[in-house]
């Protein structure tokens, strides 16, 4: 149960940055914070930042962080699948062997 709530915190924390993503673009596209989709987007992510946040400090109660803490660089991989997805952001192959080794990493991380 742990884990899948340390898993969930990192989905989380990735949608947040997906969601900052949208509420700039809202901004710089109506030029007001207080815009409905500006204002609407941006207090979704700081209230999901905000339920990750409690959700992460539950997690920290129940495992040591050196274990919990590299699952937070699964953010690293996930943010730019989302960013393709949702946002149509193109990234170099150069990038995805970065990636991988960002997986790697994990993996070797979570195994030790």
């Amino acid at each position: 149960m742990t884990y899948l709530i340390t898993i969930l915190c990192v989905v989380g924390i990735a949608t947040g940055q997906i969601l900052f993503k949208l509420s700039a673009a809202s901004l710089h596209k109506t030029g007001s914070w207080f815009a409905p989709t500006t204002f609407l987007t941006l207090g979704a992510a700081f209230a999901l930042y905000g339920v990750t946040t409690l959700a992460w400090v539950w997690v920290l109660q129940k495992i040591d962080l050196g274990k919990a803490y590299p699952f937070m660089a699964l953010a690293f991989i996930l943010v730019p699948i989302g960013s393709h997805l949702f946002l149509g952001e193109r990234f170099q192959n150069q990038y995805f062997v970065g990636v991988a080794l960002i997986a790697v990493g994990i993996i070797v991380s979570i195994k030790s």
